[in-house]
């Protein structure tokens, strides 16, 4: 039965124009996820009080539950008052000034009335109308009493005429974190006020529905702010109500029965040396015990197909799973993949220049019918970012990685890491180079996979 991709490379090759699955691929997931779309879910608001302008003050941690109570938060929204001028039929735009748009802001309405009472201390202390009427709610007692002489030294405050000490702000700021790939990036709105404020509805009909209270914010303006996420940078974050138990996919959750990907033995290993790094002895122990009794488990029939296809491919997604720590670097996988090579002299002009003994394959001719000739091999490369990129990462190792004692692996990961300019740099190189390459037999492209495969690797591989 033939394969959907087959459909759609049968379209390719057809029809020029035409582009299969790997476009969306590479513009999403090349360079290590950058260009890959932020989530709305993954967000936090922090308010800023001044709880020094009340007796009863909110607690720290009072105060970030309230952050971690809003359900839904507006960005800000900006417009431009722009003014058409014609000179000489010729037609230009000049803006005159900028509004700030409200931002409109969803609480949940909680149980311990977080929000209520945040919102009663916003309004009693801004609005004198909450406090002036006395316990038995006598309003109108109270405001025919305003007018009597024995009481003109005595009248209460209504509206916003609220006394002069009053006139510092209850909201000092509020700041909005956008969160990605543990960085954030923050929008802060200057001077505050809350324009509306809207309780929920009630209903007897509905059973399902939650409560919630709404309120729109005005601002002055906005202060942009991005960096790493930690709790310096992001007051409150993953402080209080957090659920900080490992994941069962990660390592010190228990970890997998793999070799690779999240929680495996390879991410095991890394764990371990990030944490002995960070002085996390205990952390290091846990992750080498889980990692120990998960690679007992590991049968060898799975442990094969895992290890297929690792030279380069595999490589590059343990790179980006491990973190900052790099598991490849700790130990040598290079006899999984240079059987068949043996100590030769230098080879070809494609070699490295200074003279070092290499592992080259011994029988370097071409077979035709496995790999792409030279010149379907420059056809290949010129049309396809993927194998154009695995080239460059090979011809970044004869250059770079080799005279650097690091494997084909390390190298790997270190072009992926590299930046933009280098990769240019080499992605031109793969193109010119490609049909001597593949003719002195550095670099031999697999016609079904399409994997690039390199014949020469260093001794200490």
């Amino acid at each position: 039965m033939p394969k959907i991709n087959d459909y759609l490379q049968g379209f390719q090759n057809g029809l020029p124009g035409m582009k299969d699955y790997r476009h969306a691929s590479r513009l999403y997931i090349d360079d290590n996820y950058k260009l890959l779309p932020k989530q709305k879910f993954l967000f936090h608001v922090v308010f800023n009080l001044d709880e020094e302008l009340f007796e009863t003050k909110f607690t720290s941690n009072e105060r970030n539950q309230l952050n971690m109570l809003v359900k839904a938060c507006d960005l800000p929204r900006y417009g431009y008052n722009v003014e058409e001028k014609i000179q000489y039929n010729k037609k230009m735009y000049t803006a005159l000034r900028i509004q700030y748009e409200p931002v409109n802001i969803t609480f949940h309405d909680d149980h311990a009335d977080t929000v209520n009472a945040f919102w009663k201390k916003y309004y009693e202390y801004t609005i004198a109308d909450g406090v002036s009427m006395n316990s038995d709610m006598q309003i109108n007692a109270t405001k025919d009493d305003y007018y009597k002489s024995a009481y003109i030294n005595t009248t209460n405050k209504y509206g916003l005429d609220t006394p002069k000490q009053r006139q510092k702000p209850y909201i000092k700021g509020i700041e909005i974190f956008i969160l990605h790939k543990q960085r954030f990036t923050s929008m802060t709105l200057v001077n505050p006020i809350i324009g509306s404020f809207a309780h929920d509805t009630l209903d007897q009909t509905d059973g399902t529905g939650i409560m919630q209270n709404t309120m729109q914010i005005f601002y002055e303006t906005v202060l942009y702010k991005s960096g790493v996420i930690n709790v310096n940078n992001v007051p409150g974050f993953a402080t209080v109500n957090y659920d900080k138990e490992p994941s069962p996919l990660t390592v010190l959750g228990g970890g997998t029965n793999s070799i690779f990907g999240p929680g495996g033995v390879v991410d095991g290993i890394g764990s371990v040396i990030k944490n002995v790094q960070n002085g996390n002895i205990l952390g290091a122990i846990l992750s080498a015990s889980n990692t120990y009794n998960n690679a007992k488990k590991i049968k060898k029939k799975d442990a094969k197909e895992e290890l297929k296809g690792l030279a380069k491919k595999g490589v590059l997604e343990i790179g980006k799973q491990a973190g900052t720590t790099s598991p490849v670097s700790q130990f040598a996988i290079g006899a999984a993949v240079a059987t068949g090579l043996t100590i030769a002299n230098k080879k070809g002009t494609n070699d490295n220049s200074n003279k070092s003994d290499l592992k080259v394959i011994s029988n370097s001719t071409l077979d035709t019918k496995t790999f792409f000739t030279a010149d379907e091999s420059f056809k290949l490369v010129n049309n396809d970012a993927n194998v154009k990129d695995e080239v460059a990462a090979g011809l970044y190792y004869k250059d770079i990685g080799s005279r650097k004692n690091l494997t084909v692996a390390e190298s790997d990961v270190e072009f992926e890491n590299s930046s933009s300019s280098v990769k240019t740099v080499y992605r031109s190189k793969a193109l010119t180079n490609i049909r001597k390459l593949v003719t002195e037999g550095y670099i031999r492209i697999n016609r079904t996979s399409k994997d690039v495969n390199l014949s020469i690797e260093k001794v200490s591989l």
